[in-house]
């Protein structure tokens, strides 16, 4: 198990970050990818997100949280927006030179299989049969003179079976209570989606149901890389990468998650010369496409919906997508150095082009919900839907646009004892444009991006150790599925929203002509003085000498994040005299009579982030290495954290429960606020004493390692499940939040299925009244339960002849199967209220691997 963190590609010092695998998981949001060095567990797949933008990451901020990192130096040349959170800095696309040379290669191939794994805590019945199959190979070789060919290619196929629970009609409730047939056989195929099987797990909620549906993922690799010496003209890389995944989701509902399609191809090419020993250049160009389509499983119902106490029907609204994106990348660097002094000067170019169809409710949206003085479940039964939301139009687009960075930097060693790094980056980001006029992008060039940084290393006297520090300004991105959410807008689209539909007919409300009358249309603007997010970071930490190599580091990491995005819901409805507080008058109660919601995207929230963070590495002693750490941090915002993107559930997170006083109402702790954090890893060689030289080396050589990671869990936000008279503002909108009646029960961590109704009790909440602007209780003022993981693995390598070896590792995820519990029910109207129902992780697994190296 080699040693690797979250935060293991943010590199404290040394050459600028190239392209990982950990960055590509992230980046293409990879299925079947587990850091288990890093202390994570596989996750539990029935908790779906879409394989779009940057959702893994956001997935894992959740699940795992973030890890506190301090960087030790800020370069010039690279961006280091949301760094202190373990996330890796932005990667150069120069290429580095090959490190091998001859002719060498390796073989390799690993198993998982369910017989070797445990059930998950809510699991009923055995683990149905299910494996993964994991092989691949690489080699190099010199091809000619001054060359070096490498080739890699690796297949990941997984026929797993996902275990979850999903809410489903009791025996009671599944016919129809509607006297229109044509209403009844439509809610007859609706009902038809839930599996047959009847609630088995009772004992949480009457409606749970713990069930099995299949899960294919494909994901194939494939690189070729050509390194070519020139001579006194320096030396030419170039790099082909590409990666595809397929999967077939898993449907414990009839339709209810999309397949998706994933294509990325990488293409490097870097001419790199050394005019001196003092001065080197490099020149490089850079290709990326990355395909997404993300369409409808056959048996979906058609329209998403959204039922409150059951699962949810189709697919969510923002399915299909079919989106390809064109990267063309750029870039100029020197290294120079002069005396004291280590200069490097840039300039880096992005052109991207982002085309293809979005959806936003384009199969149509139904919301049943405890309305109408009736329960959710009874009005679905009757076909009487609170809302009903309809997008048409033309909504394919081509965006264009460029983003430029220059940057000088300089290394300055002012002393044997001290050294400085100063740099400054200016990154103008260009207005997109949509190549065939469709819409227009308000905002202007972002062009005053400065980002200074500085840092300082000081060695002192004797035993002292090191003193460090840095301070960083970066800039994040106005994301492309931020802006093109213009797309969406009037007039060649548009998405009607109508309260109280007829369940066939649900534009009857419309007059002669099409005048719109009960419905309204939902527009999407962009804040003509939208910019890009940027951040200030910090740190320092001091290194004291110790014996015998330990290295001990103490230190603190601090950033403030401004300009972050976020989703303004306007155009509410409010309480208006003489017009009943009622669902059905909701268009009638807008101030602008031509529009439902009015979403607009603006920089509205800012992130605070401080964290103490104290590691200690002890170098092989009597066969044991050892490495941990332990963080203490607090990551507040106003409803939005950094990797926000102001778009479809992004956009809901974010949403306060009224239009006005948005920050005051959002104010809280971040999705991945994790204050207590603490993770070990440690290697073993076991001795083999006594042993003959031919014993000694088919039993003696193991090595046994493991990972230990103990973090409190991230926070959740107490729903009132409803926006209809009794339980919420009915203003049109959700978010709403009840009245906190008990205060002594903040903050409490819920973790445990059968304490967590007694620690979040009914009771202590209320619902607001219809004409109250919002609710009394806080945002992310509750938590999950932590993470209790160990990863352990055990190697052996076989020396063969020449240089060829044999390494066996057999490895286990989740250990003592440790469950890490999601959060409990949290919308107030539900009968699930405080009940916890599933797990974040998986069971416990083992898998094998077999490694050839020649």
């Amino acid at each position: 198990m080699a040693w690797a963190q979250k935060n293991s590609t943010a590199p404290e010092s040394g050459a600028p970050r190239q392209e990982t695998d950990t960055a590509r998981r992230t980046e293409l949001n990879l299925m079947g990818k587990t850091d288990t060095a890093g202390g994570e567990s596989r996750r539990n797949e029935n908790i779906y997100f879409n394989l779009v933008d940057n959702n893994a990451l956001k997935e894992l901020n959740v699940r795992l949280g973030t890890t506190a990192t301090i960087i030790d130096q800020f370069r010039a040349e690279q961006g280091y927006f949301s760094a202190e959170f373990g996330n890796a800095p932005a990667p150069v696309i120069r290429l580095a030179p090959s490190s091998r040379a001859g002719f060498h290669g390796s073989l390799f191939a690993a198993h998982l299989n369910s017989i070797f794994s445990a059930r998950t805590f809510f699991q009923v019945g055995e683990v149905k049969p299910a494996h993964e199959n994991n092989f691949g190979f690489a080699g190099g070789a010199p091809l000619w003179k001054g060359s070096f060919l490498t080739l890699e290619g690796s297949e990941n196929l997984i026929r797993g079976v996902v275990n979850g629970n999903v809410l489903v009609p009791r025996p009671d409730e599944r016919a129809p209570l509607a006297a229109d047939p044509a209403v009844r056989a439509l809610l007859s195929r609706w009902l038809s989606a839930y599996p047959r099987e009847l609630p088995n797990r009772t004992d949480i909620n009457e409606r749970a149901l713990n069930t099995n549906a299949p899960q294919r993922v494909d994901l194939h690799n494939g690189s070729i890389r050509l390194d070519q010496n020139l001579g006194v003209w320096g030396r030419i890389f170039t790099r082909y990468l590409y990666t595809y995944q397929h999967v077939e989701a898993f449907e414990l509902v009839s339709g209810q998650n999309p397949n998706t399609d994933t294509h990325a191809h990488t293409a490097r090419l870097t001419w790199n010369r050394a005019w001196s020993a003092d001065t080197v250049t490099d020149l490089s160009a850079g290709y990326d496409r990355i395909g997404s389509l993300l369409a409808p499983e056959k048996n979906a119902v058609g329209p998403n919906v959204a039922i409150t106490g059951l699962t949810s029907l189709g697919p969510e609204s923002g399915i299909p997508i079919n989106r390809a994106q064109n990267l063309f990348r750029y870039s100029a660097h020197a290294r120079l150095a002069r005396g004291n002094h280590n200069w490097t000067l840039g300039a880096q170019a992005l052109r991207r082009q982002f085309n293809g169809i979005e959806s936003d409710t384009h199969r149509g949206y139904f919301s049943f919900t405890a309305d109408f003085g009736r329960d959710a479940i009874t009005n679905f039964r009757l076909g009487v839907p609170t809302q009903y939301i309809r997008a048409a139009g033309n909504v394919s687009r081509g965006f264009r646009n460029w983003e430029v960075a220059l940057y000088a930097g300089d290394e300055w060693r002012v002393s044997k004892r001290l050294t400085l790094s100063l740099g400054l980056r200016w990154e103008p980001a260009a207005t997109p444009v949509e190549v065939n006029g469709f819409n227009t992008i308000p905002y202007p060039c972002d062009c005053n991006n400065l980002a200074p940084r500085f840092g300082f290393a000081w060695r002192g006297p004797g035993r002292a150790g090191v003193l460090r520090g840095a301070y960083g300004f970066d800039y994040g991105e106005i994301y492309p599925v931020t802006y093109q959410q213009v797309r969406f807008a009037p007039p060649l689209n548009n998405k009607i929203v109508v309260p109280s539909p007829d369940l066939l007919n649900p534009f009857g409300g419309l007059g002669q002509g099409g005048a719109l009358t009960v419905a309204r249309p939902t527009t999407y603007v962009l804040d003509p003085r939208l910019a890009a997010p940027y951040a200030q970071q910090y740190n320092f930490s001091w290194e004291p000498e110790l014996s015998r190599n330990w290295r001990l580091q103490l230190g603190y990491v601090g950033s403030r994040s401004n300009k972050l995005l976020l989703m303004w819901y306007l155009n509410r409805a409010h309480p208006v005299p003489g017009i009943p507080q009622t669902t059905t008058t909701v268009n009638e109660r807008r101030e602008n009579p031509d529009f439902a919601e009015i979403r607009r995207v603006i920089n509205g929230s800012r992130g605070y982030f401080d964290a103490a963070r104290i590691s200690l590495v002890m170098p092989r002693f009597h066969g044991v290495t050892l490495n941990t750490s332990y963080w203490f941090s607090k990551a507040m915002d106003l409803g939005s954290g950094y990797s926000n993107t102001a778009y479809d559930a992004d956009s809901r997170q974010s949403r306060s429960q009224n239009e006005f006083l948005a920050s005051a109402d959002m104010k809280g702790l971040s999705n991945f606020d994790q204050p207590h954090a603490f993770l070990t890893q440690a290697q073993y060689a076991i001795p083999a004493p006594g042993l003959g030289r031919g014993t000694a080396r088919w039993l003696g050589g193991w090595s046994l390692s493991g990972v230990l990671l103990l973090k409190q869990g991230t926070p959740f936000t107490v729903g009132s499940g409803s926006d209809a008279p009794g339980f919420g503002n009915v203003d049109a909108n959700g978010g709403d939040r009840p009245n906190i009646v008990d205060a002594s029960i903040l903050g409490r961590t819920i973790g445990d299925p059968d304490t967590s109704r007694a620690l979040l009790p009914r009771a202590a909440f209320q619902f607001m009244q219809p004409t109250d602007a919002r609710g009394n209780l806080g945002r992310n003022t509750f938590r999950r339960g932590g993470i209790r993981n160990v990863n352990a693995s055990l190697t052996k390598e076989w020396a063969m002849r020449g240089e060829q070896r044999l390494r066996f590792r057999a490895e286990s995820v989740n250990l003592f199967n440790t469950p890490q519990f999601a959060e409990p029910g949290f919308d107030l109207v539900l009968p699930n209220f405080g009940q916890i129902t599933n797990t974040l992780n998986d069971g416990r697994t083992f898998r094998f691997w077999l490694n050839f190296l020649f």
